[in-house]
C-alpha cells in the first residue's frame, strides 16, 4: 500500500537530518579517515598529536582516531585514507618505538609486496628538547618510510611537517606550535580529500 504523501515528505525529511548528525554519516562513500598515530613518554609529542588531530576534524568530512603507535592494527592501517606519525627526537632520530612500529608494516601487518598503503597520504611531527638537536631528521626518517611504501608525502606547519623544541629557553608546547600542529592535520585532511575524490571520478 503506498504510503500518503505527508508521510513520505516526513521520512525524507528525517533521512537528510540523521546525514547532518556528526558521526551518523561517518562512513559515507566521500568521508576520509584519518589516522594520527604517535609515541611519547614526557607527554609533549601526545600534545602535539591531540593538535593535529584538532586541525584534521576541523575539515569537513574527516574522521579522526587518535593512537599511540603501539594501539594500532592493521584494519587501522588499510582503513585510513591518510597517517601521521609523531615521534619524540631520540640521538637525532625518531624513537625505538616509531621504528618497529613502521617495522611492523611488514613483519605483522604484511604491506609487502603488494604495497598495501599505496598512495595514501603520509605526514610527520616530531618534538625535541633542541631547537637544532634532530627533529628534521626524525621528520625526515618518518617520511621516508612512508615514501618506501609509495604513500604520498605532505607537508604542513613547517617545511617538513610541525614540529616543537621543549626544552630550556622553550620548554613545553607553546601556542605557536600547537597552532602549526593543527596546521598539519587540516592540510593532511584537505589533500586526502583531494585524491579521494579524484580517485572516484
Amino acid at each position: 500500500m503506498a504510503l500518503p504523501v505527508r508521510w513520505f515528505v516526513m521520512l525524507c525529511a528525517w533521512g537528510l537530518a540523521l546525514t547532518a548528525v556528526p558521526g551518523l554519516a561517518a562512513d559515507a562513500p566521500d568521508s576520509v579517515a584519518v589516522l594520527v598515530t604517535y609515541h611519547s613518554l614526557s607527554g609533549s609529542t601526545e600534545k602535539m598529536a591531540r593538535a593535529v588531530a584538532e586541525g584534521a576534524r576541523a575539515v569537513h568530512g574527516v574522521r579522526v582516531a587518535l593512537k599511540r603507535v603501539g594501539e594500532v592494527t592493521g584494519p587501522d592501517l588499510f582503513s585510513s585514507d591518510a597517517i601521521i606519525v609523531g615521534s619524540p627526537v631520540y640521538w637525532s632520530n625518531m624513537s625505538g618505538e616509531v621504528k618497529t612500529f613502521f617495522d611492523n608494516w611488514q613483519f605483522k601487518f604484511g604491506v609487502f609486496p603488494e604495497f598495501k598503503m599505496r598512495n595514501k597520504v603520509g605526514a610527520a611531527f616530531a618534538t625535541g628538547g633542541q631547537v637544532s638537536g634532530g627533529k628534521e631528521v626524525t621528520m625526515l626518517t618518518i617520511l621516508a618510510a612512508m615514501l618506501g611504501n609509495q604513500m604520498i608525502v605532505v607537508s604542513g606547519g613547517g617545511a617538513l611537517g610541525a614540529s616543537a623544541t621543549t626544552e630550556r629557553d622553550s620548554p613545553g608546547i607553546d601556542d605557536k606550535e600547537l597552532a602549526e600542529a593543527r596546521d598539519l592535520g587540516r592540510r593532511v585532511a584537505e589533500v586526502a580529500a583531494l585524491i579521494k575524490r579524484g580517485a572516484r571520478k
